[in-house]
């Protein structure tokens, strides 16, 4: 018998109508800044602290991350800053068999986004970070490599570091103006 929690965990770990690409396009309309989106691999730890979601795709990570990455270009408000486990370059297919394979995979599901790299215990570190105050939504893939997990924070999609900058800039500027002018 399942117990309350027990229960939750399982609930949020099934994908509603339509499937987990119903649950993505439902989840990008109502994500924001600073919300997450986890593409794991199959080992990935599961979340019980509120403010997770998970779900299971049964799908490799390749094709979830073009899916993600294709809803998240249909939308105006967020755009994606895309993390991936510093290990990765360096796993060997002698000792992960299939993982140059995605390597390849992965590139084309990039859809040419330029990428961070993290050490993985980093990124785990950020995403328990995130869950303290935002959402965060987990997309169990049926990828059984290493280091394989991509991490997606949102960012906004119509404001853009350069123009946080700019804004700044003329703030200060502004300020130091209004010091500047005596007063009468």
């Amino acid at each position: 018998m399942l117990t309350g929690a027990g229960l939750s965990l399982l609930c949020g770990c099934m994908a509603g109508p339509g499937g987990w690409r119903a649950e993505v396009d439902m989840q990008a309309a109502q994500l924001g800044y600073r919300n997450w989106i986890v593409i794991a691999e199959s080992s990935f730890p599961a979340h019980s602290r509120s403010g997770t979601r998970q779900v299971n795709t049964y799908e490799p990570i390749p094709v979830v991350l073009d899916e993600v990455l294709r809803t998240l270009e249909r939308t105006e408000h967020v755009r994606p800053r895309i993390y991936l486990p510093r290990e990765l370059p360096m796993v060997e297919n002698d000792f992960a068999p299939g993982i140059d394979q995605y390597r390849k995979e992965l590139e084309t599901a990039l859809h040419g986004y330029e990428t961070t790299e993290l050490d993985q215990d980093s990124l785990m570190t950020l995403i328990q970070d995130a869950q303290k105050s935002f959402d965060v939504l987990v997309l169990r893939t049926d990828t059984a490599l290493p280091y394989t997990s991509v991490f997606l924070e949102l960012a906004p999609g119509y404001w853009d570091g350069e123009s946080e900058q700019r804004l700044r800039e003329r703030m200060r500027q502004r300020k130091l103006e209004k010091l500047a002018t005596p007063t009468p």
